[in-house]
């Protein structure tokens, strides 16, 4: 069944679908939780960046592969599983903050549109080459800029150029790297699941 899922790309497939499950609701919470704990968990790792209210996280390139292997609304539950525990006082967003009164929290609004467009692009095969997975993060990071840095603006009341140049311009070395890692490991992941089958 995983080859046909591997050598038919536009099957409406993710990764997530492929895993075996006795019940297919029990499996997609636990994905959900999963998902949610492990963009936690990555937003732990952070360097700080100087001048730059917003720190170098994981949580980003967790969001992205959360809603790419999980699909998009399994992907959009993960992330709102994520946001509402954080808001809820779970201090597991970047640098252990919970709540949503500090300036990068649009950031995480941002994974939660990022992680549902890139689910829905995973459904149409968009993870399953280098190049359309390549294009996939890109709009991810995307998104998650575009609503990211104007909130930042927003809330740290600051011209949208200062807020690019704060929220925006540090990170594109860093989400390269991201995006080629994700470009490495999810074709991959769709190869190995593909021999298997």
């Amino acid at each position: 069944m995983a080859s046909a899922a591997v050598s038919v790309p536009r099957t409406g497939t993710v990764l997530a679908d492929l895993l075996p499950a006795s019940s297919s609701r029990a499996r997609d919470v636990a994905l959900v939780v999963g998902g949610a704990a492990l963009t936690g968990l990555a937003a732990q790792l952070t360097v700080p960046v100087p001048g730059s209210p917003v720190p170098v996280s994981g949580q980003t390139f967790a969001a992205l592969l959360v809603g790419t292997a999980l699909g998009a609304r399994r992907g959009f539950l993960s992330l709102a599983l994520y946001a509402l525990a954080g808001i809820a006082g779970m201090p597991w967003f970047a640098d252990g903050k919970s709540g949503a009164a500090f300036p990068s929290f649009g950031y995480v609004l941002g994974m939660l549109l990022a992680a549902t467009v890139v689910g829905a692009l995973a459904r149409r095969g968009a993870d399953r080459s280098v190049l359309r997975t390549a294009g996939t993060m890109a709009l991810g990071t995307a998104i998650i800029y575009a609503v990211g840095v104007p909130y930042l603006a927003l809330a740290l009341h600051m011209p949208l150029g200062d807020a690019v140049a704060a929220g925006l311009t540090p990170f594109l070395i860093g989400d390269a790297l991201k995006a080629a890692l994700a470009m490495g490991a999810l074709p991959t992941a769709w190869k190995l699941l593909g021999r298997r089958g």
